[in-house]
């Protein structure tokens, strides 16, 4: 096994590129393993989370990166900025994250933010996607 305390850095070489694929709350936590798409295994220790993209290892016929899974998401049409910010805000007033388009809001599939649309009467639908929410500041809990 491969122990991985960090990223790659540096310019990007032309080589084979292999997928390791990993769901965002294990992505987010920062000591882990993973098996890559060839079989080969890796142990992660590392002082920061990696991102969906992030190349991790490199060897001389390949390089490794992190393929963030997609999950069931909740896509929150808004029809311009200012109930893009109100939508925002009701998902995120749950303490829940949320993830901006062009034209939706996108937030976490989970039966209070489903609930909270529907008491609303707000138009939502169902989508599979990666789900990269926003991180702007350290959150909080109760």
């Amino acid at each position: 096994m491969n122990l991985i305390t960090n990223h790659l850095s540096g310019e990007a070489v032309e080589k084979e590129t292999i997928s390791l694929k990993v769901d965002r709350r294990k992505l987010a936590k920062r000591r882990w393993r993973g098996i890559a798409d060839d079989g080969e295994e890796f142990g992660f220790d590392l002082q920061h989370p990696l991102t969906n993209g992030t190349p991790f290892h490199e060897t001389e016929k390949a390089r490794y990166q992190i393929e963030q899974t997609a999950e069931n998401v909740l896509r929150i049409p808004f029809a311009d900025q200012k109930q893009a910010a109100y939508y925002g805000w009701m998902v995120g007033n749950l303490h829940f994250s949320a993830d901006f388009e062009d034209t939706a809001v996108i937030a976490e599939e989970d039966p209070a933010v489903r609930q909270m649309l529907e008491r609303n009467h707000i138009q939502y639908q169902e989508a599979t996607s990666v789900f990269e929410p926003v991180i702007v500041s350290h959150g909080h809990s109760h």
